[in-house]
């Protein structure tokens, strides 16, 4: 018996597709961060000036036997307003400063290792103003991370938030 070849392809096409479809995982139950951890990191001296930017680090634990390959992550650096400054209505309380993106998030078990994260834009100051005098200056802003995950071809999904503490991080 004699299967046609347009048969053949059509079959073998819908199999490929099927297979790459992957069950959706609601993330938020799925995915917990634990360890979350920051600061603001010594990026050391850029263009004379000392200079500071926001760090995270934490890890993902896997709350699901399923498979969460593959797995993107998308962190997001937002510097609030300013202390004392009132935000108008309409306006957003977050501005948008930095953002970083990881393709494919491993797993060994049910654990990632440590992942950290560092904006490339800081706060920067002339010395003799130490880093410590920085975060403690009338004029800095702080920074809110947001964390957002998305599996195969879902949607991104926002599974932490996070507010950087004023804190300078030990080397």
């Amino acid at each position: 018996m004699r299967i046609p070849a347009a048969f053949v392809a059509v079959a073998l096409s819908a199999g490929l597709s099927a297979g790459g479809c992957s069950k959706p995982v609601d993330l938020k139950q799925a995915l917990q961060v634990t360890d979350l951890a920051g600061g603001f990191h010594d990026a050391g001296v850029v263009g004379g000036k000392n200079k500071i930017v926001p760090s995270l680090t934490f890890r993902l634990k896997k709350n699901t036997s399923d498979s969460l390959r593959p797995l993107s992550l998308s962190i997001s650096f937002k510097q609030l307003a300013a202390a004392g400054t009132a935000v108008p209505p309409g306006s957003p309380a977050e501005t948008d400063w930095d953002e970083k993106f990881v393709q494919s998030v491993a797993f060994d078990g049910d654990m990632t290792a440590p992942l950290t994260f560092k904006s490339e834009p800081g706060y920067t100051a002339d010395p003799p103003q130490t880093r410590a005098d920085m975060i403690k200056n009338r004029y800095f802003q702080d920074v809110r991370v947001h964390i957002f995950a998305k599996h195969s071809a879902s949607q991104w999904v926002e599974i932490a938030t996070f507010d950087v503490p004023r804190q300078i991080l030990a080397q």
